[in-house]
């Protein structure tokens, strides 16, 4: 008998100045990054809360606080493999990943190849479970605006 549990993820960060733009554990050309306390990669916190969803293990923010220097400018990549870690204590297996990049520039689709192989390292799963897509939302709201970058995930592990 399997034990199918499913993750919603969600996470936005703000565009800043002076910082690295880092999606998938890929740095991205761009005149200036997310703003947050690790590297802010949207899209791997996106996946990371729908893991710990799907886990009932609470969120990133219970697990990685931004209050602890630990996480301060660490690769969300490591934070993504000490999740896959406690999944795998749990017995879960990936089953896949299905997520999106949201923001209106940079244009992404040319690193996303790239970022399927980082996060699929990371949880020691096959690259054939986790999907990356991206869209913009036509000018609209503030990923529109070039304000910031948002992604959504959804997972399904097993047992």
């Amino acid at each position: 008998m399997c034990n199918f549990r499913t993750g919603l993820g969600y996470d936005v960060h703000a565009f800043a100045p002076e910082r690295k733009l880092i999606l998938g554990g890929v740095q991205i050309p761009f005149e200036k990054g997310l703003l947050g306390h690790s590297d802010a990669d949207v899209l791997v916190h996106a996946i990371i809360d729908a893991l710990l969803g799907a886990t009932a293990l609470g969120d990133i923010g219970t697990n990685f606080p931004d209050t602890s220097d630990e996480f301060k400018d660490i690769s969300s990549l490591i934070l993504l493999e000490k999740t896959g870690a406690k999944l795998h204590e749990l017995g879960y297996k990936i089953g896949n990943i299905d997520s999106t990049v949201v923001l209106q520039n940079p244009r992404i689709v040319s690193y996303i190849p790239q970022m399927v192989s980082n996060i699929a390292l990371a949880l020691n799963t096959s690259k054939e479970n986790v999907s990356v897509k991206a869209t913009t939302t036509e000018g609209l709201g503030f990923s529109g605006k070039g304000e910031g970058a948002q992604a959504f995930a959804t997972v399904l592990i097993y047992k």
